[in-house]
């Protein structure tokens, strides 16, 4: 068995202690304190693809909501960093959504007072920002404010690779 780094990134770990995972219109999300285990994530991406030969996940799980659906890095390019990489749902019954283009937009739709989740149905409530969320996404990104339409947008704009990814492995 081999040693891996298991470490969310710094801001991450701040955001998530932030409490903000509190219930969101009905979509609860259970933040880790460290990326889940490769070898299982990989078991879990065999069953989800129903492909058993499908051996490296490209994910860094995070999170999961009560369902088993799971929030994780994308791992497009792996010689980036963890940070530049896209966050994803991958939903227990197949839901499949790109939730932000990196760790910087997936902090300001925290910072926006959205639930890591809420974008996958659909936002039905009037969103509060948190003070506390905005400064460590500006910490982390330098930015002043990012509007959540621009990170819906950025992060839609990633969701047919995502598809193309999920169809060539499954076959």
């Amino acid at each position: 068995m081999q040693d891996e780094d298991r470490t969310l990134p710094a801001p991450l770990v701040a955001a998530h202690a932030e409490g903000f995972s509190a219930d969101h219109d009905s979509h609860d999300f259970e933040p880790y304190d460290e990326f889940m285990w490769s070898v299982e994530t990989s078991q879990w991406w065999q069953s989800w693809t129903g492909n058993p030969a499908a051996v490296i996940a490209p994910f860094r799980v995070f999170g999961q909501d009560s369902s088993g659906g799971l929030a994780a890095f994308w791992v497009r390019e792996p010689d980036k960093p963890i940070e530049t990489q896209p966050i994803v749902f991958l939903g227990s019954e197949g839901e499949l959504h790109v939730i932000a283009a990196d760790l910087g937009d997936y902090l300001w739709l925290l910072a926006n007072g959205v639930g890591p989740l809420e974008t996958v149905d659909g936002i039905n409530r009037i969103i509060v920002p948190s003070p506390e969320l905005t400064a460590i996404a500006q910490q982390c990104t330098g930015d002043l404010h990012r509007m959540l339409a621009e990170i819906v947008v950025a992060a839609q704009s990633l969701h047919q690779a995502l598809t193309l990814l999920i169809d060539t492995t499954a076959q």
